[in-house]
């Protein structure tokens, strides 16, 4: 490839960069589940690799690890089906408390607008026809999606036990697409990217943890209600980045809004949100993670939107580990190596305009990015 003239080199490149996304486009339903089944095996890999060394049966060595994430995960889901079920259990008072809030918004409408409340009882009862109709069409398509979530729900256990299983014929297969004095920096790439997988995973878990702990206890003795669940969907959605934190913040005043007819929780819930937000990106998560994917801050968002494009919630959750792992692969390999410094955030000191040693591919010096995304 390197014999070929440079317009074709890149004009392949942007082919392959076409074809694969309209691969994952066409058949996300089947490679998403095998992606996080990928890196789900990945973050299991050291307690296999733990029972193996004490002698278990490898069968035993993987099922063991596989069954406790499962029950991980019932516990998740019973806390989420209960805190909904005290939702419903609060829906008398819920439609009582957003009753007042949409009287007291249609008189402040009143106030500042030529808007009658006629006008507006008129306008909200056909947007509410308009949804109602979105819903219907939502509903007839809700067996399939039910479905499909069973669907992979039920394969990821196996792809994740048949990739522990059958995990060195699958290095064999990596080895064979490369020269064997390509060998050393194939088998550098592979720890480098299992070590990235592991620490993002890890500090998932453990951010999750933290932030359901600092922002529910929090709310919590502040008498917020719901602010368990408050804290759980923050700390979910905040793992994606940008976007995820945006969202957190409007449900949690969503909820609050439902619970109360006051402002003042409102105005509680949004900052003990930001000051929580403040510790995990400034004191908690450095110190607790420590290590840092160089992926920069337009990328990400990038990638968080294409992702969910392609195979929402589950697309933009595996967006950042995904990038990372490119970026690992581009680092290592000559012919990619310009996508690596694409996605990094390793700004070059001075502009390649006016130094063209900052234009070439080999290390030049740099400086931090003044945005990064948390490996987590």
């Amino acid at each position: 490839m390197k014999d070929m003239p440079l317009t074709v080199r890149r004009s392949i490149e942007l082919l392959g960069l076409v074809l694969v996304i309209a691969v994952l486009v066409i058949g996300n339903q089947i490679i998403m589940p095998v992606v996080m089944a990928f890196f789900i095996s990945i973050l299991l890999l050291p307690v296999f690799r733990f029972f193996i060394r004490i002698k278990f049966p490898e069968v035993a060595a993987i099922i063991i690890p596989i069954l406790a994430m499962s029950i991980f995960l019932g516990l998740i889901v019973w806390f989420f089906s209960s805190q909904i079920a005290l939702l419903v259990s609060d829906f008398p008072q819920i439609k009582s408390n957003v009753s007042t809030h949409l009287t007291s918004l249609s008189k402040w409408i009143g106030r500042i607008s030529s808007y009658s409340t006629t006008e507006q009882v008129k306008f909200i009862n056909d947007k509410s026809n308009d949804l109602l109709g979105m819903a219907g069409k939502a509903a007839s398509g809700a067996a399939v999606t039910l479905s499909s979530l069973f669907v992979f729900v039920g394969l990821l256990p196996i792809y994740i036990y048949l990739m522990l299983f059958y995990k060195d014929i699958l290095l064999r297969f990596i080895f064979m697409w490369f020269k064997k004095e390509h060998h050393a920096r194939v088998k550098d790439a592979i720890y480098e990217t299992e070590a990235i997988i592991k620490n993002y995973l890890l500090g998932l878990l453990i951010q999750v943890t933290y932030m359901t702990i600092l922002l529910g206890g929090i709310l919590f003795f502040l008498d917020i209600k719901h602010a368990l669940l408050i804290g759980v969907i923050f700390a979910v959605l905040n793992l994606i980045p940008y976007v995820g934190a945006l969202i957190g913040n409007i449900i949690g005043v969503l909820l609050t809004l439902t619970s109360s007819t006051e402002m003042g929780p409102v105005l509680t819930v949004l900052i003990v949100i930001a000051v929580v937000q403040f510790l995990d990106n400034n004191i908690l998560m450095p110190r607790i993670v420590g290590s840092k994917v160089k992926i920069n801050a337009l990328f990400a968002i990038l990638g968080v939107i294409i992702g969910g494009s392609i195979a929402g919630i589950s697309g933009m959750f595996l967006s950042m580990p995904i990038i990372a792992v490119l970026k690992v692969i581009f680092d290592r390999t000559e012919t990619f190596k310009q996508w690596g410094v694409l996605l990094g955030d390793e700004r070059p000191s001075k502009s390649p305009m006016t130094f063209p040693i900052f234009r070439r591919k080999s290390i030049v010096e740099t400086k931090a990015g003044t945005e990064h995304t948390k490996q987590k």
